[in-house]
């Protein structure tokens, strides 16, 4: 793996202007035969930010030019808004901790080079409202001056960060008496940066069995006020409660660290 020419530091600041002009969304470019093959964010997961720590991942742009691709412009930025043409004041934008990037190649005509990000989720998301699809404005030249740019070269879903909350009593429990579990379902504000309640979303309420691995779903719950969880369910053998939340387009999967019950 070799580090590019430090020139490509210009190349950010290029890319987002180079195609339009003030005020202007930007088009897709193709001149050539340079294409953009893949690009792949974050290894493929998505990015969930809480309310505090950054998070660092990379976008990896693999692109092919018959005269092999000129490292130096190529360069990515994620970005948030409406539709498929990335406009001049982007709801969220951001771009490569280095834009020089790393880069390695195949062969002759085909290279991967690969941009660390970091986002701050008390800078880079404006509001709540930026939480769901990101997309990929990819930009790439071939060693012949071909090009090709793309304002959606690839999408990522970025998430606020839930927490679940669990508690199974009484502890211990007498078999066949009721168990009432409780708990609450949270998630980042990007506006407060604290937790706030989640409702009206469905929560698994799961029990594995002590000795088991594998939980199984008892039933499904909706969040009240300010998140909370409750429900009743009959004690029937030692094991571990929790919840688990599948997750929405904005909002990460959870589940609780589970309450073990002793059944007697």
């Amino acid at each position: 793996m070799r580090k590019r020419a430090t020139v490509a530091a210009v190349v950010g600041a290029l890319a987002l202007s180079v195609f339009a002009g003030p005020g202007a969304a930007r088009a897709d470019e193709v001149v050539g035969d340079t294409k953009i093959t893949k690009v792949v964010v974050n290894g493929g997961s998505d990015i969930v930010l809480g309310t505090t720590n950054p998070k660092t991942f990379t976008i990896a742009v693999t692109a092919t030019d018959d005269s092999g691709i000129k490292e130096d412009y190529t360069s990515p930025t994620l970005w948030h808004g409406p539709g498929q043409k990335m406009p001049e004041d982007p709801y969220g934008l951001v771009t490569p901790d280095d834009v020089s990037g790393d880069c390695v190649a195949h062969d002759a005509t085909t290279t991967t080079c690969t941009f660390t990000f970091t986002m701050n989720p008390r800078i880079d998301p404006q509001d709540n409202t930026t939480a769901g699809t990101w997309k990929v404005r990819a930009s790439v030249s071939g060693n012949d001056w071909d090009y090709v740019s793309k304002d959606v070269a690839a999408t990522v879903k970025v998430r606020r960060y839930a927490k679940l909350t669990v508690n199974a009593s009484p502890e211990p429990v007498k078999k066949g008496k009721t168990l009432t579990v409780t708990g609450s379902l949270n998630r980042a504000d990007w506006e407060t940066y604290k937790y706030a309640g989640y409702t009206g979303q469905p929560v698994k309420l799961q029990f594995r069995k002590k000795g088991t691995s594998t939980y199984t779903t008892v039933k499904t719950v909706t969040t009240g006020s300010a998140g909370a969880l409750k429900t009743t369910v009959k004690a029937v053998t030692d094991g571990y409660w929790r919840w688990s939340f599948a997750g929405t387009s904005t909002t990460s999967a959870a589940n609780a660290t589970a309450d073990y019950v002793d059944v007697r």
